[in-house]
């Protein structure tokens, strides 16, 4: 199950990112917002989406406001959300490979559509390689805690 969510400014690629799971018959929660003519505050759908992933109730999740950045900020203040604002496909790959993202953030105002489906694809597509990168993602996991040792 994967959780999507997004501000007016990811709107329209919300909606893409939705026709490509739909063909792809991949589930999803979509936590809105449902109109990109009503501006609204994007730290609400980042939360939304990051609860919903941190509690297992989605594997994944994907957030889209008018760069990335600041769905990212707000869901990365979620315990255990490691969310990555990707723009290429280098990143969206190894945001999976070495960093076990759990959540996509991209830009509707940065990429395109087409761009948006192919992060995506990646980005959900992409396996953990685990090995030395999951002693990295425990020293992220100590950060959270608060006990994490220099």
């Amino acid at each position: 199950m994967i959780a999507i969510g997004c501000d007016h400014g990811g709107f329209l690629l919300k909606k893409t990112i939705i026709n490509y799971l739909d063909q792809k018959n991949l589930q999803y929660l979509d936590f809105g917002t449902d109109d990109m003519e009503k501006t609204v505050d994007y730290p609400k759908y980042a939360y939304l989406v990051a609860k919903a992933v941190s509690e297992g109730k989605c594997e994944k999740g994907i957030l889209c406001c008018g760069t990335g950045i600041g769905v990212s900020i707000a869901a990365n203040k979620i315990s255990g959300i490691r969310a990555a604002v990707c723009q290429d496909e280098f990143s969206a790959e190894m945001s999976r490979k070495h960093n076990d993202a759990n959540i996509l953030c991209l830009g509707g105002r940065i990429i395109d559509e087409n761009k948006a489906m192919l992060l995506s694809d990646i980005f959900l597509n992409t396996p953990f390689d685990g090995g030395r990168h999951y002693r990295r993602i425990l020293q992220i996991e100590q950060i959270e805690k608060g006990n994490f040792k220099v």
